[in-house]
């Protein structure tokens, strides 16, 4: 039975359609029951019915995601083949698998298929149609279908019937690998083999690893093209006084202020997470947004908050008791809480969602050892230091055996999802630095006047008004006077309009100098360790 967009809920087509194309592109060969290019109050429709979710009291869905409440970084493989063998950087991260295996678990799960009700839809990733990939997404639940309308780029509905897709997502999270048949890890997986794009992903409701595996094959595409792949929000101002339009982009881990930070009612969004740097400028990959939601407020990020209406999707998070409203502040089920909504949903959305060249790039770091400057700014030479180290900290809490603060590394702010080796993607952003002047921001989110657990968080306040600042110009050297930070060698501006002075330079916030030169020095030396191993 397949059922199209626009048809009544039980009305069979059965003719050559978008549909019967899709099915033959997806190699499916009698399902028992698929919907095409369904709408999303029909699939929120669908997913209630089926229990996959309940309606909250703004009109968002909210769903779980199961066992898994993110991704499984070692349970995520490529298939080694002749495109692979010799690009791909094997390792930790970019883990091999046989083509042999990909085909016999491509074909299980094809047979699994037949006797399960799929939800299949079209999509893009790329806003720049010259750096784009076609996509057909086949998931299991209601609901996993409208995350990725949501955060895929829509095709418009007179597009459908010539729409030819290049790429499959197959999300089947009650299909388990057999790990000693399969030759994966655990009975969940994702498997992205690059020659025959196809993302296949089992055992997993985690909706985040569709997103991730797509901008993983990106990343590996898309450096071909010259197109430098971003793990980055964007924004765009006004005209500058130059005529050139005011784009900035922040990199950041999870967790650093990517998406708050790029949020901004006076800026125009072009997106929250995933961007290409091509000859043009820049283009978000997505369609849509997939922000935290952990202790949200409409005070500190209304934006986000007033988002999440009817057709957003609210991950693994409670309501209040007796209410269908959310509690943000409940973390019963993971840290990890999120929100899943069109970018469109955000009123000052940059459409179509493309900038130009960035004038201003910002490094975030939740800085949870308190040693970091609130701002500094970044030479060439330090901006392909800092993108190589990707660091951040984690802090107490928030992982289990976690009981102070421990230092992350991950290459270009995104090692996780980068299948070539960093010093790729390091190279072409310092060319693409150097060729458009673009300067480069340090910026930590983290602590101040001592580490977690002594000092206290920056506000964000005072990091929008230091961003708000450099994009400006306010902190041009020839406005301000800048010091030099005598360990990280960090040029640190000595004031800022709506920022205490005292602020600007970590070690005056803290009450033990001697303890925060010998802080700073132990960082130092994580940094110093991670660039030996990185070479």
């Amino acid at each position: 039975m397949v059922i199209e967009q626009g048809q009544p809920f039980a009305q069979l087509v059965g003719l050559q359609s978008p549909a019967d194309r899709a099915i033959d592109f997806l190699q499916l060969r009698d399902p028992a029951e698929l919907f095409f290019q369904l709408s999303p109050s029909t699939l929120i429709e669908h997913a209630v019915l089926r229990s996959e979710g309940q309606l909250t009291d703004t009109g968002a869905l909210m769903c779980a995601t199961g066992r898994f409440t993110g991704r499984s970084p070692k349970d995520r493989y490529i298939v080694h083949d002749a495109l692979t063998a010799d690009t791909v950087d094997w390792g930790r991260v970019n883990i091999p698998f046989a083509e042999a295996q990909f085909d016999r678990l491509h074909r299980r799960m094809l047979n699994f298929l037949e006797y399960q009700t799929a939800y299949v839809r079209y999509a893009r990733a790329g806003a720049d149609p010259h750096h784009q990939l076609n996509l057909c997404i086949l998931t299991t639940s209601a609901w996993q279908n409208l995350f990725c309308y949501n955060m895929f780029l829509r095709v418009p509905g007179k597009e459908l019937s010539t729409f030819e897709p290049n790429f499959t997502i197959l999300a089947v999270p009650d299909f388990v690998a057999n790990p000693g048949e399969d030759g994966t890890r655990n009975g969940n997986f994702a498997i992205l083999n690059l020659s025959k794009r196809i993302l296949l992903i089992g055992g997993t409701g985690y909706a985040g690893e569709i997103k991730k595996g797509i901008f993983s094959a990106l990343n590996f595409l898309l450096p071909q093209q010259n197109v430098l792949p971003m793990h980055c929000s964007a924004n765009i101002g006004h005209a500058r006084p130059d005529g050139k339009p005011d784009v900035a982009v922040f990199f950041g881990l999870s967790g650093t202020g990517k998406t708050t930070l790029s949020a901004d009612p006076e800026r125009c969004l072009i997106g929250d997470d995933e961007h290409g740097w091509s000859d043009e400028g820049i283009f978000n990959f997505e369609g849509g947004c997939y922000a935290k939601v952990v202790d949200l407020t409409h005070e500190h990020e209304p934006q986000i908050f007033d988002a999440i209406r009817y057709g957003a999707i609210v991950e693994n998070t409670r309501f209040i008791p007796g209410t269908s409203q959310v509690n943000y502040a409940d973390t019963t089920l993971t840290e990890n809480t999120r929100t899943s909504y069109p970018i469109h949903f955000i009123d000052n959305a940059q459409e179509p969602s493309v900038g130009g060249h960035p004038n201003t790039i910002f490094f975030l770091t939740c800085d949870a050892f308190g040693v970091l400057p609130p701002i500094s700014r970044l030479t060439p030479e330090q901006a392909m230091d800092y993108f190589l180290l990707g660091y951040t900290a984690k802090v107490a809490g928030t992982e289990m055996g976690v009981t102070e603060p421990q230092a992350t590394f991950s290459a270009c702010f995104g090692a996780a999802f980068m299948p070539l080796h960093p010093t790729q993607y390091a190279a072409l952003l310092g060319e693409k630095i150097r060729e458009h002047n673009t300067e480069v921001w340090l910026v930590n989110t983290g602590w101040t006047g001592g580490g977690f657990g002594i000092g206290k968080r920056i506000s964000l306040t005072h990091t929008r008004a230091l961003i708000r600042a450099a994009l400006t110009g306010a902190l041009d050297p020839d406005v301000v006077p800048y010091q030099r930070h005598p360990i990280f060698g960090l040029a640190m501006p000595t004031s800022c309009s709506a920022v205490p002075a005292t602020l600007l330079n970590p070690r005056d916030t803290w009450t033990d100098s001697v303890a925060y030169d010998k802080q700073a020095a132990h960082v130092w030396s994580l940094f110093e360790a991670k660039r030996q191993e990185i070479g």
